[in-house]
């Protein structure tokens, strides 16, 4: 086992147990897959593990649509167990969807993704492209990782054929997508954990009597879930987003893959997936599903097209800081996804307290990104910067327009999720430009350049 200083985790090239060139080392299979990125797979761990230590090479691929023109840590820790799959020997392919990304996926917040145009994605896949690549070894000369594009095959697709693929399915099936169930039975959240639900199907049956929260699995009587709903079914479900899962499932027919890694949040249209494969192939595709990084106190996911999160196009200064601005319950998610620290490590780590801790794991994915030097000349400028509040040194720029109000600045910032939020802050003197309180969120905004905005107590920012 090597540690590989190029793209910063554990490469097994050097290993024994080969076949055909393939790593089967159970040792080191064991390591990608017991980490705790991934968290389930299909048809089973046996069969998943079973096809890993055959010494078949495998076709592995994982796909995302350039929605945005960032992605954010929760992308990047699938594309590092990808790139920890190609350094067994297999072959990866990084899927590209700006054909589905023109379509949309549908959302889980009750309304239909905006459906971008050609020249969107193809800015948005430049832009992401170039923030993935220090995570993956496409300069490898035996074995690189692949980039393909879906529109390659599904913009070929006729009319007849999109209605042959189409009869594989029922409209009840596509109901049973937590997403549409959302929109159509409405969405709760959960009275302990305050974990947000979909409405399960058997919840409309006239024998259930109770439902389970997902996560903390407190149960609730019917009526009471019924009366914390929100309408469900006024929100309407577009014939276009029910095709989208069929068009990621053919996906897979058309690279002939044997394993998908997707988030948790794609299960549904990778099994479609694994239907096509069967029912076109005859052949069976496995599932890899990766965790999606959720907050274990409020649920709350990283999200590209809502803007929070931590961005790979942040510099390292901003990298780091937006790590260290996360809460105290997310060191050890970041650490177990983010970084290839040793498990056994993690312990140690977590017992320096909240601001080391953080601040280690901060240093180590800053270092993935842009090395050990830049590393350390982020957390020395973090330091300087809120521990000495020198604001001398290099900060994020904002740029305010005329006329802007202290409220539009703010949420333009996306650190600030909500108006009520920036009334808060600005209520209680946390929205400072140099040191002089903002009470009033709808004044205009002073434009000042070079001054210092603060919001809050970790996120600052140089007016240009």
């Amino acid at each position: 086992m090597l540690w590989c200083a190029s793209v910063g985790w554990y490469a097994f090239s050097d290993m024994g147990n080969k076949k055909n060139g393939i790593i089967t080392d159970p040792d080191a299979i064991n390591k990608i897959l017991r980490r705790g990125v991934a968290v389930d797979a299909l048809p089973s761990w046996g069969a998943l593990y079973g096809v890993l230590t055959s010494g078949k090479r495998l076709r592995i691929y994982t796909g995302a649509d350039p929605t945005a023109d960032t992605l954010h840590l929760s992308h990047a820790k699938n594309f590092m167990l990808l790139e920890e799959l190609r350094g067994l020997g297999h072959e990866v392919i990084l899927l590209v969807g700006d054909f589905t990304a023109r379509i949309g996926d549908p959302t889980g917040r009750g309304e239909a993704r905006k459906q971008l145009t050609q020249k969107e994605v193809k800015e948005n896949v430049k832009k992401w492209l170039l923030q993935i690549r220090p995570l993956m070894k496409f300069d490898d000369k035996k074995n690189p990782p692949k980039v393909l594009y879906n529109s390659a095959w599904l913009s070929r697709l006729s009319f007849q054929e999109a209605l042959s693929l189409a009869s594989n399915f029922t409209v009840q099936q596509m109901l049973e997508r937590d997403m549409f169930r959302r929109r159509v039975y409405g969405e709760w959240r959960c009275k302990k954990c305050n974990y947000p639900n979909a409405f399960e199907q058997n919840i409309l049956d006239r024998t259930a009597q109770s439902q389970e929260c997902q996560k903390c699995h407190q149960k609730f009587l019917k009526n009471e879930i019924v009366s914390s709903g929100d309408g469900g079914n006024k929100r309407p479900i577009y014939l276009h987003e029910f095709l989208y899962p069929l068009m990621q499932g053919y996906d897979s027919v058309a690279m002939d893959v044997d394993i998908e890694l997707c988030g948790r949040d794609q299960t549904f249209n990778a099994l479609a997936g694994r239907t096509l494969m069967r029912r076109l192939k005859d052949k069976e595709k496995y599932i890899l599903v990766a965790n999606l990084m959720e907050n274990p106190k409020t649920g709350e996911l990283m999200s590209k097209s809502r803007g929070t999160g931590v961005f790979l196009s942040a510099s390292p200064g901003e990298m780091y800081g937006a790590i260290m601005a996360q809460p105290d319950e997310m060191i050890e998610t970041l650490f177990i996804n983010c970084t290839r620290i040793p498990l056994e490590e993690k312990d140690g780590i977590m017992r320096m307290g909240p601001r080391n801790a953080k601040a280690r794991v901060a240093r180590e994915i800053v270092k993935v990104f842009y090395g050990e030097k830049k590393a350390q000349e982020a957390e020395a400028g973090f330091t300087q910067l809120f521990s000495r509040k020198d604001y001398t040194g290099d900060l994020p720029e904002i740029r305010v327009a005329p006329g802007s109000t202290v409220a539009d600045v703010v949420l333009q910032t996306h650190k600030v999720p909500s108006r009520s939020e920036a009334r808060r802050l600005a209520a209680a003197g946390a929205i400072k430009l140099d040191e002089e309180a903002l009470s009033d969120i709808a004044q205009k905004m002073p434009v000042r350049a070079g001054a210092v905005l603060r919001i809050g107590k970790k996120h600052i920012y140089r007016v240009k």
